[in-house]
């Protein structure tokens, strides 16, 4: 039988139904934690504190109804890992963090938003617990009382851990726990403003039996299965603080290229201190050698010099710090001032007033450097009208000024300034100053034609300001319209030597206005001159809507219209409309007076099948183009389909099919032609051919439910459904989706659910939290294969490798009446009898028992035995009909025992609970279904039984 008939057989579509009703309904969400939770109560199933432990797996699901279907994003604020934590935007999205840390905790919101209403807005508290590693300092106090006859010695052992929730301090000596009540010697507080949890211990007057090891506890109390951590230090009469001392001073001062030494050398501390360097600023040099308390920097440059600090810690008392300072001499940018005569508020060099030349040089260290004066070749003779002074309190530290009283044409000359470290293989820097008649102060403006500097986006642009004076300074070039905008290089201020700015590809947000001014330096110090450019970008045009679907019904006009959004220049120059990729005439354009165009627009008389598929309006600036699409059609929307169905799979009672309750409303149905039958496609996950029907439907309204019921899908598989809606123009667009197989969870009705254990969810059953192991859910594919032989079944009830069931692992650790609980839903009872069917497999010599419970949940919870069977029962699957009489809401429970070994799974399948009496017709006990290999011929499968019920009737009055 080919797959295509096989595909027939097994799917069954029943009569269409159409509901006239609105279904359009506003977001809803509700938040649901998985994962790794712990401490989790049963009030905080949702919306509440999701308790988990670092480095677990935090896992949140916001389930969303509403129609159309909720998009889903989830945000984050409090805390600090926002940056770890990417938003999503897709259905039923579940957040997953692996190994989440302390900052990841906080407030944790899911929005949901389906464009109906106002969104729904959920979210949870996250609660990161954790238990640092213990640290423990110890401290002492020396004071003297009554002169020299009395000495008091007080010691503090501080202990401090990170933790939440608060950690539990515990204090030993030696195995003993200390308290105040059993020591008079001892006091155990917390201190004032310290970081993090902190307990101290302080020995009063230090006595003989004090010197002993301290053991310090900290304890979160198990939450989240957090073990304890514990610190230990011995205390002897020769404990003591770290104290250091270098071989070198603190300041230290290097030629370049020289290899430094340094040594840190332990005085004292007991226990004996580690020793670590560090560097500030960044970390130490590649190259460095850090051994112990040597430090070695092979052939140091500029870059090297900072601080150099060496730490010792033996957690007694304060740490010992001792700091280098390295400095590597080096000088750079040699720059000079030329300043007229202050008091006469003068700008300009002239005869009979003051003068000031000054130069100075970045040089590390700074007051070490010397400078020479030379006036034409020769050094400057000092005289009353020739002065040199330093560390002038107008200009940068360290900088040497030579003065020149009442200026005469003999004072007129070449001026040369070298800068110096004597007795240093540092190279000398100078700077050269010409002072004559011809030696002014600067101007700047901007060449002719350059104010306003026009380039294409992508384009290299410069912009210039020309300096005229003796000598000419550095131009700096700034942003005048952005107060805080960078420019292009980053930096708030530029300095060119030729007065041009030079700027690589521009783009759009480089517009605006450059201001160019004179440096005070190298120059005259002096008011400085300035002036601006306009940099203006050009780029093409961007237009909406860049896409546009747009759907009318055959025979109706539809305008087209392409708009300018922005663009340099802003105008329209030209548009051009094409049909599937040919050339249209152009529209009648409709003049503004004294306005350019900012849209173009296409008006189609009437939607035909000829006159559908695709419009390109191509819109240009002169500087380039864009382009609006439109993709016009009569085609139907697609489906919308419907995920709120109350329970839409419906499973069958021995047997392994279940059929699917599937809705649809149809999206925006008056914008196109009436729909006229959907056609409907069903593929079964991981095979090939598909089953296709067409649907016939009447008129169909905006919000109205449809539904279709597919029948005799396999349980537990999923399937593709792809739903298409057809109009008198054609095929619409396609929907598509999958649908899982969900066991029941409601309460038990006339519809008589049975529970496969096909759905990861159980059916809603739970684990006990007071037994001592739990119940496993598998199928023929996901067994051990290492798994004990001759136990247990090897398929389920109906025999196929897919179908699960749910079993008890009897091997170890497990142990001799260990018991097992699985626990059923709670039911309100709405009949005084039921039937709880079930099958049951017990094979091996060490079967145990397996009993059912009824927990009444009228007063309390009380767990009453309705049904119990031992022994080891053949490699056979058994039915059993139970029957119970609860007096209120009631659960069932299923306990598996462990029996005398390994040899004792027990398994259980297609549980029902239903309304009324058990049937009181016992079957043949041959009747059984007896699983492969077991020699015993086997009944039909259970879905071709057809009236005939198959079971072994175990009851209980």
């Amino acid at each position: 039988m080919n797959m295509e008939v096989t595909c027939l057989l097994l799917l069954t579509l029943i009569p269409f139904h159409c509901r006239g009703q609105g279904v359009y309904a506003p977001a809803q969400a509700q938040i649901v934690h998985a994962g790794q939770a712990c401490v989790v109560k049963e009030d905080n199933i949702s919306e509440r504190v999701y308790t988990i432990r670092e480095g677990d797996t935090l896992v949140l699901q916001c389930l969303v109804t509403g129609h159309p279907r909720p998009q889903v994003r989830w945000t984050k604020t409090a805390g600090s890992a926002s940056d770890k934590f990417q938003e999503t935007s897709v259905f039923n999205e579940t957040l997953r963090i692996e190994r989440i840390a302390r900052t990841q905790g906080g407030r944790y919101y899911c929005k949901a938003e389906n464009g109906v209403g106002v969104p729904a807005i959920k979210s949870i508290r996250v609660d990161v617990q954790y238990l640092d590693e213990p640290v423990l300092t110890v401290h002492q106090t020396v004071s003297d009382v009554r002169g020299n006859f009395y000495q008091e010695k007080t010691v503090f052992l501080r202990c401090t851990v990170n933790s939440n929730p608060p950690a539990r301090f515990i204090w030993k000596r030696g195995s003993d726990t200390l308290s105040h009540s059993q020591d008079n010697g001892v006091d155990i507080y917390e201190p004032l403003y310290t970081q993090g949890e902190t307990k101290v211990l302080k020995l009063k007057n230090l006595r003989p039996q004090d010197y002993a090891s301290y053991t310090c506890q900290v304890s979160v109390r198990n939450v989240c299965g957090i073990p304890d951590k514990a610190i230990t230090f011995r205390l002897t009469n020769t404990t003591a603080p770290p104290a250091l001392k270098l071989s070198v001073n603190e300041t230290l001062v290097v030629n370049p290229g020289e290899n430094v030494t340094v040594q840190c050398l332990l005085t004292g501390g007991d226990p004996l201190p580690q020793l670590q360097w560090s560097h500030g600023p960044g970390p130490l040099p590649l190259g460095a050698l850090a051994q112990g308390g040597t430090l070695s920097v092979p052939s140091v440059q500029a870059l090297d010099s900072g601080y150099y600090n060496c730490t010792a810690t033996n957690n007694v008392g304060n740490p010992a710090k001792k700091t280098v300072n390295l400095l590597v001499r080096s000088m750079k940018n040699a720059t000079f001032q030329i300043t007229p005569d202050v008091i006469k508020e003068s700008e300009n060099i002239q005869l009979g007033q003051d003068l000031k030349l000054s130069c100075h040089v970045d040089a590390v260290p700074q007051e070490k450097v010397t400078y020479q004066w030379f006036k034409n070749g020769k050094p400057a003779r000092m005289s009353k009208r020739l002065l040199v002074t330093r560390n002038d309190p107008e200009l940068p530290a360290v900088t040497s000024s030579l003065e020149l009283i009442d200026l005469h044409f003999s004072d007129y000359g070449t001026y040369l300034c070298v800068a110096s470290f004597p007795g240093a293989p540092v190279p000398d820097l100078s700077v050269e100053v010409n002072i004559s008649s011809e030696t002014v102060p600067p101007t700047i403006s901007v060449p002719k034609g350059r104010a306003i500097v026009t380039v294409r986006e992508g384009s290299p642009a410069e912009l210039q300001c020309e300096v005229r004076g003796k000598p000419r300074p550095p131009v700096l070039w700034s942003r005048v319209d952005k107060e805080a905008a960078l420019l292009p290089s980053g930096l708030p201020l530029e300095e060119t030597l030729d007065g041009k700015l030079r700027l690589e590809r521009v783009s759009r947000d480089m517009s605006g206005t450059y201001r160019c001014q004179t440096a005070r330096y190298n120059g005259f110090n002096v008011r400085p001159r300035e002036a601006q450019v306009q940099l203006n970008v050009l780029f093409p045009p961007e237009v909406e809507p860049s896409s546009q679907d747009v759907r009318q019904a055959l025979g109706r006009p539809v305008l087209l219209r392409c708009s300018l959004l922005r663009g340099s220049p802003q105008r329209i120059t030209s548009a051009v409309w094409r049909f599937k990729g040919q050339l249209l005439p152009p529209p009648p354009a409709v003049p503004v007076a004294g306005e350019a165009s900012d849209h173009s627009e296409l008006r189609l008389d009437a939607v035909t099948r000829d006159s559908s598929g695709s419009y390109e309006c191509s819109v240009s600036n002169d500087v380039g183009s864009a382009v609006c699409l439109f993709q016009v059609s009569a085609k139907a929307y697609s489906p919308e389909f419907y995920f709120d169905t109350p329970n839409p799979t419906r499973s069958h009672k021995l047997s392994k099919n279940y059929s699917y309750v599937l809705q649809w409303t149809q999206r925006e149905p008056d914008a196109v032609d009436p729909v006229l039958n959907y056609r409907l496609s069903v593929r079964q996950l991981n095979q090939h051919s598909a089953m296709v029907k067409a649907i016939p439907v009447r008129r169909v309204e905006k919000g109205q439910l449809l539904e279709y019921i597919l029948t005799d899908l396999r349980v537990p598989h999923s399937y593709e459904v792809r739903l298409t809606p057809y109009t008198t123009f054609g095929a619409g667009d396609m929907a598509s989706r999958i649908i899982h197989y969900t066991e029941p969870i409601n309460s038990p009705s006339l519809s008589d659910n049975t529970c496969h254990f096909e759905d990861e969810k159980i059916c809603g059953y739970t684990q006990d939290l007071t037994d001592n192991f739990d119940w496993t859910r598998q199928n023929a594919l996901t067994q051990n294969p290492k798994r004990s032989p001759n136990t247990g079944p090897p398929t389920d009830i109906s025999g196929t490798p897919e179908g699960y069931y749910m079993f008890i692992e009897t091997s170890r650790p497990r142990e001799l009446g260990d018991r097992a609980r699985l626990v059923s839903p709670l039911y309100n009872a709405s009949a005084k009898f039921y039937c709880v069917s079930f099958f049951y497999h017990m094979y091996g010599k060490h079967i145990g028992s397996l009993n059912l419970l009824v927990r009444s949940r009228n007063r309390g919870a009380l767990d009453t035995h309705a049904w119990s069977l031992s022994g080891n029962k053949g490699n056979v699957w058994q039915q059993a009909h139970v029957p119970i009489n609860p007096s209120g809401p009631f659960q069932i429970i299923f306990e598996g025992v462990r029996g005398s070994g390994y040899l004792g799974d027990i398994a259980i399948d297609d549980v029902t609970l239903k309304k009324g009496e058990c049937p009181r017709k016992q079957m043949d006990p041959n009747k059984v279904v007896v699983m492969p290999g077991s020699g015993v011929p086997r009944q039909p499968h259970p879905q071709l039984w057809g009236p005939v019920a198959v079971f072994l009737l175990a009851w209980q009055r």
